[in-house]
């Protein structure tokens, strides 16, 4: 019987090619992009139509009486407080560009959080 083996890769070439030979770092971008790609278009179309009934929160707060009692928080007066752009006269599309505001945001944030642990992260010693 012949023993038959796949030729290893030099060393690192397994780390950076992903499956059909294509580096790991073009999937990885690709996915990425397409899903930043999804949550922008979610965010812009789809928040127009969520509902304007007040959430669980509020509806036992009026149901118990003590609705009134409650204060606005220290960003009521932001630009895209309550899920909406303040200024634009169009309710979806004040709802639409603050979660695309949202989700830009929490990208940026996420994405320098990655890089952060990323680069500070130590490597292992290869050789």
């Amino acid at each position: 019987m012949t023993d038959v083996t796949t030729p290893l890769p030099p060393d690192g070439a397994a780390d950076a090619a992903g499956p059909a030979g294509r580096p790991a770092g073009r999937s990885n971008r690709l996915f990425l992009v397409a899903g930043l790609f999804v949550a922008l278009v979610l965010a812009a179309f789809v928040s127009g139509f969520a509902s304007s009934s007040p959430d669980g929160l509020e509806k036992v707060a009026e149901d118990q009486g003590f609705l009134e009692q409650g204060r606005d928080h220290a960003f009521a007066d932001w630009p895209i407080a309550d899920y909406a752009v303040s200024g634009i006269g169009n309710e979806r599309v004040a709802g639409g560009l603050a979660g695309v505001i949202g989700v830009t945001i929490t990208f940026v944030v996420g994405g320098a959080l990655v890089l952060a642990v990323t680069r500070l992260r130590p490597r292992p010693n290869r050789g």
